[in-house]
């Protein structure tokens, strides 16, 4: 597989200016063929009322990693993809620090692909477990 042109490290660290992934601060650190890293730290803006992280904060970092991720490996002809399954398992929460999150591509089909990514928590554990599926989309 060849990664497309539109799916480099640089390119991504603009593309979510303006959307969620840049309003709640998702950066990406590596992009590789099957994979993408991606980091958030963080603030008070993104915890629930109780103190504690939001579990929207942990799928929103997940779901824009696994996301890019279909970017970067979308087969010849497809236009686009939309997220049609989505589950998360919460091990642990956090208060601050970076979270870190790393997708790995687990099928890639012509209509679909399965995402995995795990969030670790900023001492390196993982913090959650999460998995989706992609629709393909074509013109």
């Amino acid at each position: 597989m060849t990664l497309r042109p539109e799916a480099t490290l640089d390119k991504f660290a603009t593309r979510g200016d303006g959307w969620l992934p840049g309003l709640i601060g998702v950066r990406f650190t590596a992009v590789a063929e099957n994979r993408i890293d991606a980091e958030l730290d963080i603030r008070s803006e993104l915890l629930a009322p109780n103190g504690y992280l939001h579990a929207a904060t942990v799928i929103a970092l997940a779901d824009t990693a696994c996301g890019y991720g279909c970017i970067l490996s979308l087969p010849e002809g497809a236009t686009g993809f939309t997220t049609v399954e989505l589950k998360v398992n919460f091990l642990r929460t956090a208060r601050e620090g970076t979270l870190a999150c790393e997708a790995r591509l687990v099928h890639n089909g012509r209509t679909t692909q399965v995402w995995d990514a795990t969030v670790t928590d900023p001492r390196g554990r993982a913090l959650a477990l999460f998995r989706c599926t992609e629709l393909i989309l074509r013109d």
